[in-house]
């Protein structure tokens, strides 16, 4: 049986993956992704990534790469970038952005491919570190993940269920750590 640790990082590694864009290495490791899925002991996470990945087998390639594109790429409502939803202005957007920044530099990382309040690359944070700070992390995000959330719902979007799973893992780690 793995450890909690590892079960909220392979969690999270697997909610990122899901998140992250769909291109030809994406399909060839899906495989792996469920694999990795099938090993998680928290039944209703195990549950929401194997449905999660039946839909997207479901709907085939194209289709889904269709409606990611459309869903995280051109919404400005739905789009993975956790600034971008209730900014009221650039300067605000900014000072999040350098917050969230700060989140990776703390924890001895940093983004070169990615902007830091990119919601994929905040977990792959979170599953690299140890309990307490992963908490803080999500911690600090999490206003902005059930806003993201309440974007998907208010949209009907499957992807709801993934958010689902990284605040129920929050909501974990918080317990654990306090």
């Amino acid at each position: 049986m793995m450890t909690d640790n590892k079960e909220y990082q392979m969690t999270l590694s697997i909610v990122s993956y899901l998140f992250d864009y769909p291109d030809a290495d994406w399909w060839a490791k899906l495989p792996d992704c469920l694999d990795m899925s099938k090993k998680l002991t928290c039944q209703q996470n195990r549950q929401v990534l194997m449905d999660t990945l039946n839909y997207i087998d479901t709907m085939g390639q194209q289709e889904y790469e269709d409606l990611y594109v459309r869903t995280f790429e051109f919404s400005n409502n739905t789009n993975l970038y956790l600034t971008m939803h209730d900014r009221t202005d650039f300067g605000k957007q900014a000072r999040e952005m350098l917050e969230f920044k700060n989140l990776f530099l703390d924890n001895g990382f940093d983004l070169d491919k990615e902007l830091p309040d990119f919601l994929p690359a905040i977990l792959e944070l979170c599953a690299s570190l140890p309990a307490e700070q992963a908490n803080k992390v999500l911690t600090a995000t999490r206003p902005k993940i059930e806003l993201l959330r309440q974007r998907f719902v208010e949209a009907r979007l499957a992807h709801t269920f993934l958010l689902d799973v990284i605040l129920t893992e929050a909501d974990e780690l918080e317990g654990k750590t306090a």
